[in-house]
């Protein structure tokens, strides 16, 4: 059987598939993202998961495709930790950017990842290709949850945030700044904290012209250094996957249109397209267990 993996800072979908396709097994974990999370973490937090215990035996493929994994030493540390884990399979580690590109097109196109992080690339048919390396949360992440939880953060303490919001922020979270900067320098996993301030813009009731400022100045910002990068931006469609992407659609069309670029499909979780991708391209001749 073949075992995917679509890995994130925040959560890691995991999905079982049996040789016909048939979906035997799907769980959740928390975030494997090996650029950020310790190895001996990231190895607990496979094992804590039963469902995936119970199985580590049965699985001939594990394809991970996760946040972190598109350099050579993050990409290592989860390929040897998997192996620990699932010592029958045949282990495969690439980047989200693919399983991005499965989820959302078959066809030529540019397809950005708006999640907990943010990263793209321009997709030929067959071939992904990186015009900018991504340098993670601290540097880059433009649109990403992380990004918008710092804005959120910065803008409340700058006393920029409009007062009635600021009072429903302060309510919501705790904003001790030694509170803030313990689990910002300190903590493992300082992006995924960042972008739970995030869930403030996206889970109101409505977008109030504060988070539509906000929310359109990071869509400018990566569609100008991570978008309009790629020369093929004006030929082919923009594709986003991602919660980011999902909640923002109306916002990420009216970005677009300035630009002349062309929207094209967004999709909320990648692990969904996966499954049809495999059962399309990659099951076919995988014996029976």
């Amino acid at each position: 059987m073949t075992l995917i993996a679509d890995g994130g800072s925040t959560k890691c979908d995991w999905i079982l598939l049996r040789p016909n396709g048939e979906v035997a097994l799907k769980t959740r974990t928390r975030g494997l993202n090996p650029a950020v999370v310790p190895p001996e973490d990231l190895l607990e937090r496979l094992q804590e998961n039963p469902d995936l215990m119970e199985i580590t035996s049965e699985v001939h493929y594990v394809d991970f495709y996760g946040a972190g994994c598109g350099t050579k030493t993050p990409n290592q540390i989860m390929t040897d930790i998997l192996k620990t884990v699932f010592t029958e399979a045949e282990v495969t580690v690439s980047e989200d950017l693919a399983a991005a590109v499965h989820a959302a097109t078959t066809e030529a196109g540019i397809v950005c990842i708006l999640g907990t992080g943010s990263n793209s690339c321009y997709f030929d048919g067959k071939e992904i290709h990186l015009s900018v390396p991504s340098l993670g949360y601290t540097l880059m992440d433009e649109a990403s949850g992380n990004y918008f939880g710092k804005r959120l953060i910065r803008d409340y303490y700058y006393k920029k945030m409009p007062d009635v919001l600021a009072r429903q922020f302060e309510k919501r979270f705790d904003l001790d700044p030694d509170v803030i900067k313990t689990n910002v320098y300190k903590r493992p996993n300082p992006n995924t904290y960042l972008a739970s301030f995030a869930e403030f813009i996206f889970t109101s009731e409505e977008v109030n012209g504060y988070f539509y400022k906000l929310i359109s100045e990071g869509m400018n910002t990566f569609i100008e250094n991570r978008v309009l990068c790629y020369k093929e931006a004006q030929k082919v469609p923009i594709h986003f996957v991602g919660s980011i992407a999902h909640f923002s659609e109306e916002i990420i069309s009216d970005a677009l249109k300035p630009y002349n670029l062309e929207l094209g499909n967004i999709i909320r979780r990648p692990i969904d397209g996966l499954i049809e991708y495999y059962r399309k391209h990659r099951l076919t001749g995988e014996t029976s267990s």
